[in-house]
């Protein structure tokens, strides 16, 4: 494990544990933290914890599954999730040689406009960032390619290159998968270089406001960008921008990007890709593999100091997500626990205690989630969707179903709006009614 020290800030780390948390407030929202959109308008919602505010959702589906209200092609090759502005829908996708910004009608699924953005033949991975009133929205590329488009007419307002303008390095093969974060008029991206590995730019025009550096010295983990999103904390009330890379968790100031502290003891030595919670003055991360696992982390200002404690820590054997994410709700944190598995795991989150479960659910593989209406929707690798039950009492399956289409793994994350489940599936794009009747 390693904490490093630089001019602003002394880490230390020590093992503590603590009986009582702060858990009210969330402290990530892309456009201040009294942001009132409902719109989804990034990479797990407005507030990035995978947590919908829709109420009167059905409890049970039938065993075919909700109703399907459209099914539409033409979304292109990738495991972009999607993201939902002004009754629009975003993704981003490979159609035949070149990586396409999509946008679609969400009543029916038509195509509005799609923006050829890099020309390579790769999937893409994140999921684009909109900008509802600057009417803009952003997207990254496998190969990073940053893209800023009008986001009424397609057009091009600005590019940039992680690698050529940055020199950007992901950890591993499986390319760029960042979903960028608009804070104010800032846009935050992980480029992952060595001076570069955070970097803010004007969301305007692309220009840089500064870039922060990677971590130095004998890491955990491998050097370049991770496959997480940076989430906003005012921890020990200061703003930071909180990342997971190849060699853990970091923080930056908002203000200036300097590395403010970094933990390393979780990071695995193939790809880091869980997007941490934050609330208050703690971060719960987690990674996967064989040399993975969680920690919950305590950050306090002390002085000009910052502290950040490590309230526990568990191995991969113990409690690790390897992808498919986690949401916190009250006090319990619930995700899909196991190496390529998504055993459905509820864990008391102060303390790292597993509640219930860990064994196998309703469908196999690593399982993409979201929570909305004291539910939670895993979306199972193999094309199950699954109803769970948040009671953390227990776990309780309510129902669950096959999707229509298996057009290779199920990853790309389930969105929850107005009503109505949306699942994209490489080139499909799938909308079901899941209100209550």
């Amino acid at each position: 494990m390693n904490v490093k020290r630089n001019r602003l800030a002394v880490l230390c780390v020590s093992v503590c544990f603590v009986s009582t948390l702060l858990l009210s407030g969330h402290c990530c929202s892309c456009f201040g933290e009294d942001s009132t959109t409902k719109d989804w308008y990034q990479w797990r919602g407005p507030n990035r914890d995978g947590i919908s505010t829709e109420k009167g959702l059905a409890n049970t589906w039938a065993d075919a599954g909700p109703s399907l209200v459209y099914q539409v092609e033409g979304m292109g090759k990738g495991m972009s999730s999607l993201s939902i502005s002004n009754g629009r829908l975003f993704t981003i996708g490979n159609l035949g040689d070149q990586v396409y910004l999509i946008c679609r009608d969400i009543k029916n699924g038509e195509l509005v406009w799609k923006t050829p953005f890099d020309s390579s033949k790769k999937a893409p991975n994140g999921t684009p960032t909109v900008d509802p009133q600057a009417k803009r929205v952003y997207a990254v590329s496998f190969d990073g390619m940053l893209v800023c488009c009008n986001s009424d007419t397609g057009e091009t307002v600005w590019k940039k290159s992680f690698t050529k303008d940055f020199g950007g390095l992901m950890e591993s093969g499986w390319g760029f998968s960042e979903s960028p974060l608009i804070d104010s008029d800032k846009l935050i991206c992980t480029p992952g270089g060595k001076k570069a590995m955070v970097v803010a730019l004007n969301k305007s025009n692309g220009e840089t406001i500064w870039t922060g550096p990677a971590p130095e010295g004998n890491l955990r983990g491998n050097d370049g960008a991770g496959y997480s999103s940076v989430v906003i904390s005012n921890a020990g009330k200061i703003k930071q921008y909180i990342q997971l890379i190849g060699h853990g968790v970091v923080s930056y100031s908002a203000e200036t990007g300097e590395l403010l502290w970094n933990y390393d003891r979780i990071a695995n030595r193939t790809a880091n890709i869980p997007t941490p919670i934050v609330k208050n003055d703690y971060v719960f991360c987690s990674t996967g593999y064989d040399d993975g696992g969680s920690a919950l982390l305590q950050v306090k200002k002390s002085g000009k100091r910052i502290e950040v404690k490590e309230v526990y820590y568990k191995t991969n054997k113990e409690l690790q997500n390897h992808h498919g994410g986690m949401v916190m709700i009250g006090d319990f944190v619930y995700m899909g626990h196991g190496h390529n598995n998504g055993f459905p795991a509820c864990i008391r989150w102060e303390t790292g205690e597993n509640v219930w479960g860990k064994e196998r659910g309703a469908g196999s593989g690593s399982a993409a989630i979201v929570a909305a209406d004291d539910k939670l929707y895993f979306r199972y690798q193999d094309s199950t969707m699954a109803l769970i039950d948040t009671n953390p009492k227990k776990y309780k399956l309510l129902s669950s179903f096959k999707l229509p289409t298996h057009d290779g793994e199920s990853w790309p994350h389930p969105v929850i709006y107005q009503g109505k489940l949306y699942i994209r599936d490489q080139d499909h794009l799938q909308c079901f009614d899941i209100q209550r009747k």
